[in-house]
């Protein structure tokens, strides 16, 4: 193993694009080491890897699917193996299918919905609290998950099962908050609105932004920088008394 990070170690899945790479490269801007996991695009992987560098942090890419729990602890292996610590787990890894009413869904769909989503994100929290947790002698940490407005608002007639998953999410948190408090851990989600990220082309509507935004009160998509801050915020000490909070990055909606 090599030496103990000296800087604060985030970890965030699905980190090679949209709010998981934003949330990367602010990180490393404001002092973090980062993990970044990946599944299938390595080259923007490597991107990001590159630009946390250029602020002057060390980076670590790895290729692992978070539905499966092998790939998981291999991934966190890796994190020990490089950094000897991990400090904040940000769950954004997520997926989308297209836009489809109920009838038409896949039973193949839905699982894999749900197994990188919801389940996905239990795991590399059962990974994180083993390294965090004060019961396994850990420093302490924080765990940031990431829902989506879809949760309250239930996606009808475009994709309820992804909605379906974030609602799933958002009652992990509230019990897991509940359950790590008295260990040291910190445990919150955001809910970002309309983000103008890749994403939306898995749904069949890369513009599915201009859409919809003159349904948001500020009149305009987020940018995935905005959903960022958010989450460093939570990550840092001035949220040190926030715990099983939903915080809503929607422009209103």
């Amino acid at each position: 193993m090599e030496t103990v990070s000296q800087a604060p170690v985030m970890l965030v899945t699905g980190g090679s694009r949209g709010i998981g790479a934003a949330t990367a490269r602010l990180a490393a801007a404001q002092g973090y080491d980062v993990a970044i996991s990946f599944v299938s695009n390595k080259a923007a992987a490597l991107a990001v890897a590159a630009d946390v560098e250029a602020a002057g942090r060390r980076a670590l890419p790895i290729c692992a699917d978070s539905a499966d729990p092998e790939q998981v602890a291999q991934l966190f292996a890796a994190i020990d193996q490089k950094f000897g610590r991990i400090d904040v787990l940000v769950n954004n890894a997520a997926v989308l299918a297209r836009q489809s009413r109920l009838e038409d869904l896949g039973f193949d769909r839905m699982q894999r919905i749900f197994a990188v989503n919801a389940i996905g994100p239990i795991l590399c929290a059962q990974q994180a609290a083993k390294r965090m947790s004060y019961r396994h002698n850990g420093p302490g940490g924080s765990v940031i998950n990431l829902s989506s407005a879809s949760a309250r608002l239930g996606s009808p007639g475009e994709y309820v099962d992804y909605a379906a998953s974030k609602g799933a999410l958002e009652t992990f948190t509230i019990g897991f908050a509940k359950e790590v408090a008295r260990d040291g851990i910190r445990v919150n989600c955001i809910r970002p609105g309309h983000i103008y990220t890749e994403m939306h082309a898995s749904g069949g509507e890369p513009g599915r932004v201009d859409r919809v935004k003159e349904s948001i009160p500020m009149g305009r998509g987020g940018r995935p920088e905005e959903v960022a801050s958010a989450i460093l915020w939570l990550a840092s000490t001035e949220a040190s008394f926030v715990t099983g909070t939903f915080l809503d990055v929607t422009g209103g909606k």
